[in-house]
């Protein structure tokens, strides 16, 4: 058994500690986090000890290399997710994380906080535009990056946010191609009547819904029974069903209930005919085929649509059924018009959210009271409504012109 060390009063030394008896100094030796060997004296050893502790926290909560700005940026993310623990809702906190683990942290994330700079960020988010992300998918990942460096800014670690304008920059170099368009009517209409066939007819209801309502895809998924009242002709929306990674890195999904996205989200819709003509084709469809939604989920039933094992849908599981819908479409109206000898409508790949794009777009065509919009759309902010009303109302504006110019009016 090795002997304790002691100092000059017969003190048992703790490990790193020595005592050099011809300066009359302590001494602590300690391995910062790059691996280098660094000392601490003091002519007393319970002020040594207290210097020891300090060290010791700051090692294992790494304020030391972040004070000094050498923190990558997977500490300064890590610190700023732990900051908002209990504010985020937690399908929110878990994308986040999933974001930033997906994109982020064994590449990028591993610079130093201190030394990123505007034109870094830049080319991080060019390479991701190169590997063929989207633009909005680019900007999840700037939605978790700019908070991150932004908490270096306040915590005077950094100067200035690296992350400021680049999302701007990057649009501005990229212009208008990866904006999101609504389908035509003549598109929506084509999509709607193409369902009609014996392969996707038990579609039909919910996209009919998805598109007569603009809900968000996690409201339809989550939209229960109790939730319509075919009395009244409305639709309540108070809650939403997230699909999202579990956090556990187990590369499983979870489905999970949550209040709407924002408070705004909590609204009434009322009824269009061919809504409430959906669902009621739905409950007579359930009934005569004996199916139903068997989940149980945050203490909810009676969720309206299922798959075919009465589970919910999946965001991703719907957004594939709507490609092979529309690349079958697309594939037999081309030939349909080779023979009929005239152009084909093709229709567009699209996602769940351009149904609720394309829904809010005719609401803008027919209603001029943005207040209306915002509230039957859930928009928390309204510029969000005003873009896509300005959208609608330039295109408006052509073709009042155009008509104007083909019957030469004026």
């Amino acid at each position: 058994m090795a002997k304790a060390r002691k100092d000059s009063k017969g003190r048992v030394l703790h490990k790193g500690e020595s005592y050099e008896k011809d300066r009359n100094l302590y001494r602590y030796t300690f391995t910062d986090q790059f691996g280098n060997r660094k000392s601490i004296y003091s002519k007393d050893l319970h002020e040594l000890r207290q210097r020891e502790k300090r060290i010791e926290k700051d090692k294992l909560d790494g304020l030391d290399i972040y004070a000094q700005g050498h923190a990558d940026v997977n500490y300064v993310f890590d610190r700023y997710i732990s900051t908002k623990s209990g504010n985020l809702r937690g399908t929110t906190m878990s994308n986040y994380v999933y974001t930033y683990d997906r994109y982020v942290r064994n590449g990028f994330g591993k610079k130093k906080v201190g030394d990123v700079k505007f034109s870094d960020v830049l080319l991080f988010y060019n390479a991701l535009i190169g590997r063929g992300l989207s633009v909005n998918t680019v900007d999840s990942v700037h939605s978790v990056l700019h908070p991150t460096f932004q908490l270096a800014v306040r915590d005077d670690i950094i100067r200035n946010n690296p992350t400021d304008g680049v999302m701007a920059e990057l649009k501005k170099k990229l212009g208008k191609s990866d904006m999101r368009h609504a389908l035509t009517i003549e598109e929506e209409q084509a999509f709607l009547d193409f369902i009609d066939e014996p392969d996707y007819i038990r579609w039909k209801p919910l996209f009919v819904v998805m598109f007569g309502t603009g809900c968000r895809v996690g409201e339809i998924i989550g939209l229960r029974w109790k939730d319509v009242d075919f009395d009244k002709n409305e639709i309540s929306v108070n809650h939403s069903v997230s699909y999202y990674p579990r956090s556990d890195n187990s590369f499983k999904c979870e489905f999970e209930v949550s209040e709407p996205k924002t408070e705004a989200g909590i609204r009434t819709i009322p009824m269009l005919n061919k809504v409430q003509e959906a669902l009621k084709l739905e409950k007579e469809n359930q009934k005569k085929y004996g199916y139903h939604n068997v989940v149980e989920l945050g203490g909810m039933s009676g969720f309206i649509f299922c798959n075919r094992f009465g589970n919910l849908h999946n965001p991703a599981g719907i957004n594939r059924q709507i490609k092979r819908i529309v690349d079958d479409y697309n594939c037999k109206e081309e030939v349909k018009a080779a023979k009929e000898n005239r152009e084909p409508l093709i229709i567009p790949r699209f996602s769940c959210h351009i149904t609720r794009h394309t829904f809010c777009t005719r609401l803008c065509e027919n209603e001029t009271n943005v207040k209306v919009i915002q509230s039957v759309m859930g928009h928390k902010d309204i510029q969000t409504t005003l873009d896509i009303y300005a959208e609608v109302s330039e295109q408006k504006k052509q073709d009042v012109f155009k008509k104007l110019n083909d019957n030469d009016v004026i």
